[in-house]
């Protein structure tokens, strides 16, 4: 019977974790203002510029395609990718953070495996 209650509390914890994490939909990309304004394509260069989708995120002067993407126990989403630098050959290999703003649950805050926050971003419209 107590194995059956674990199992049980097992499940409710990863069925929460997926819950709060499926609140982070990249399906329709995520920016800045003007990573939104090039969200079809480079319409403006803007060295602010933050855009975020499903398979990639993308600044002024970089862009990372993700390679794997895993969900934490609070929902946020870390996420491995290979970027490219402006200037400079070959990628190299860059890990994220995803996850909600604690200032507003509507927007995203995104930041490397040092913390470095690179911005915060909405869902585009």
């Amino acid at each position: 019977m107590r194995r059956t209650g674990l199992f049980s509390a097992a499940f409710l914890v990863l069925a929460a974790g997926h819950a709060s994490a499926a609140a982070i939909d990249l399906s329709k990309p995520y920016g800045n203002k003007s990573g939104c304004i090039n969200k079809n394509g480079q319409q403006v260069y803007a060295e602010d510029m933050l855009l975020l989708n499903d398979t990639e995120f993308i600044t002024a002067t970089s862009a990372c395609t993700f390679t794997e993407k895993k969900i934490q126990a609070d929902g946020s989403l870390v996420v491995k990718s290979m970027c490219e630098a402006e200037g400079e050959d070959g990628q190299s290999p860059i890990q994220f953070t995803v996850k909600r703003s604690p200032k507003n649950a509507k927007k995203l805050v995104i930041a490397d495996e040092d913390g470095t926050v690179y911005g915060e971003v909405s869902r585009c419209r």
